[in-house]
């Protein structure tokens, strides 16, 4: 896996759940079939959409052993790392390691937010993971919603010096901190992708220098901005203006206020496409599963982005 490889969409993909909150890998594996036909480049498993940090140690695995036997070298797998110290987040990267994913996906740690940060802090936590895994590393600036947080230029500079980075998700919800973080990116020499995670303002940010997208909206937009990102890597941007609007009406329909409840939408638009089985799209609480009224407005925004049919929706 190389700088080249990211440039494409890695859509933060889900995890079907019963009643009970139990995943169902089968569905999931049907679910990330359907994916690489929807022209994903990859998976990131086990991010906040796919309820990662919810998730018990085995259930991550079994995720990621599911995802490498689907992708079965035809895209990469991209695992979430989180973990309360960097011990835990060391075994979380080696388990990966072992698995056989392409690269991880190293989530900010709650260490992260002191203020002021020391930079040694996320770097060292970084080498550290770097070191036991061996494999490629994507940093992830968060927006603080999400519990992350957007770090200095200087703290950016010496993440990026780490040779195991190959790339950067940059979710800061943000317009002016995204700019800052690419102008960053490109000072530092090295050939690292930018990847936009800003689901709100998905084409800005490819217009904004983004070659690659890694974001929870993927999950069920997954084809609609691989299209975009097609047409933007080849120097096409005014055919990114144009799918511009059909794709941020769809978006601020997943990621309206309350913002956090994206996954469970996201789960219930791709039960209505068929995807997944309506008994499969609960979210463990202490999030909340989605009423019948969203679901309705979820549906309708499924026919407007025309990726459910009016003879289908109407059923």
């Amino acid at each position: 896996m190389n700088d080249q490889d990211l440039k494409g969409m890695y859509p933060a993909v889900i995890l079907p759940m019963d009643k009970s909150y139990r995943p169902d890998y089968d569905a999931f594996g049907d679910y990330l079939e359907w994916l690489i036909g929807q022209k994903a480049a990859g998976f990131a498993i086990n991010m906040d959409t796919g309820e990662g940090p919810q998730l018990s140690p085995d259930e991550r695995r079994r995720v990621a052993e599911k995802a490498v036997e689907v992708a079965n070298g035809r895209v990469f797998v991209l695992g979430g790392v989180m973990g309360a110290t960097t011990g835990g987040a060391v075994e979380t990267a080696r388990m990966y390691a072992e698995v056989g994913v392409d690269g991880l996906v190293v989530f900010p740690n709650a260490a992260f937010r002191n203020e002021p940060l020391d930079p040694r802090i996320p770097v060292d936590y970084h080498k550290a993971i770097a070191e036991a895994s061996g494999l490629p590393i994507v940093l992830f600036q968060l927006a603080p919603i999400f519990g992350g947080v957007n770090f200095s230029r200087e703290t950016l500079e010496r993440l990026l010096e780490i040779p195991e980075v190959i790339g950067i998700k940059e979710a800061s919800f943000d317009a002016e901190y995204f700019t800052y973080t690419v102008e960053t990116v490109q000072m530092s020499g090295r050939p690292i992708t930018v990847l936009t995670g800003n689901d709100r303002f998905v084409a800005e940010s490819i217009l904004l220098g983004a070659t690659g997208g890694l974001l929870g909206f993927g999950a069920i937009g997954c084809k609609l901005v691989a299209e975009m990102l097609e047409v933007a890597n080849a120097g096409r941007l005014d055919e990114v203006a144009a799918l511009r609007p059909r794709l941020a009406a769809f978006a601020q329909v997943i990621y309206q206020d309350p913002m956090l409840d994206y996954r469970a939408r996201c789960k219930v638009a791709l039960a209505h496409v068929g995807v997944i089985d309506h008994r499969l799209t609960y979210v463990r609480p202490p999030m909340l599963q989605i009423e019948e009224k969203e679901s309705e407005q979820i549906r309708q925004a499924l026919v407007e982005a025309g990726m459910l049919g009016e003879s289908v929706a109407a059923a």
